[in-house]
């Protein structure tokens, strides 16, 4: 399987016919990918080169630690800086969790063991959330005396509500799988998270990419807006994909009942 490198600590894999699932993978094993300054220039570049990418139709974000998906930052290395190093530092590692919410194509996190801090955080900047029996998840930051810098306090709330979120942010605790998932924290529980993401992203992936860009867009605009101005945001994203040609191989395809041959555009 051919793999793209970003930096040490990123590689890109190509999935299925054609390649249309991208598997991001969070390589960093020693450090239980935690995510250091040159780690989240890694992120940043891997997520604007598969933006621009207009084969791939989803992306699943993994990991090569068989412990942790993502530890959060690098604590090691933030406790060396001195106050100026960690102000010139922030806007490298803004840039890395808004490289994964931004990706325009649906995002899968695939968790196992633990996801804590950043880590949460880039597990939270995808649309779905599949993980396994051996997740753990939680924002922990104000046990360290910081928050959450990777959107955790905005996307959070949006995901189990405003007081769930609270609770979870102040008391800084840890959530085992099965917990996560009755709280919502996790989208769906597999026996191996990494093989049930790469299914569900397949079977993504066999729709218009031009649609699922679209409907994506819809889905994140439309968020937090009353319904008659998401409406109009649902309408503008209808009208981007109506005069397809992904829309005409649709509607043939599903009159001469065979498989659609996306054009992608």
């Amino acid at each position: 399987m051919a793999e793209q490198r970003f930096g040490e600590f990123i590689g890109v894999r190509r999935h299925g016919d054609g390649g249309h699932v991208a598997e991001f993978v969070l390589d960093r094993p020693k450090a239980m990918n935690a995510v250091s300054t040159e780690m989240a220039r890694s992120i940043a570049a891997a997520c604007d080169a598969l933006a621009q990418d207009r084969d791939i139709r989803t992306v699943v974000l993994t990991s090569s630690n068989d412990r942790a998906f993502c530890v959060g930052a690098d604590l090691k290395e933030r406790n060396s800086f001195s106050d100026a190093e960690l102000v010139r530092q922030r806007p490298t590692a803004r840039a890395a969790y808004t490289g994964v919410l931004e990706l325009p194509m649906p995002t899968i996190a695939a968790v196992h063991g633990f996801a804590l801090g950043g880590g949460f955080e880039l597990a939270l900047a995808c649309d779905v959330i599949v993980a396994d029996a051996s997740a753990v998840v939680g924002l922990p930051e104000v046990s360290v005396g910081v928050i959450p810098g990777g959107g955790g306090t905005q996307l959070l709330p949006r995901r189990v509500g405003a007081a769930r979120a609270a609770e979870l942010v102040f008391s800084a605790r840890r959530v085992a799988a099965d917990e996560a998932r009755e709280l919502g924290l996790v989208d769906q529980l597999a026996d191996d998270a990494r093989t049930g993401a790469l299914e569900l992203a397949a079977g993504i992936a066999k729709n218009s990419p031009v649609g699922l860009r679209a409907a994506k867009r819809a889905l994140r605009l439309g968020q937090g807006l009353d319904l008659r101005a998401g409406l109009e945001v649902e309408d503008a994203a209808w009208r981007s994909v109506a005069f397809s040609g992904d829309r005409a191989e649709g509607v043939a395809a599903f009159n001469e009942k065979r498989t659609p041959r996306w054009p992608g555009e």
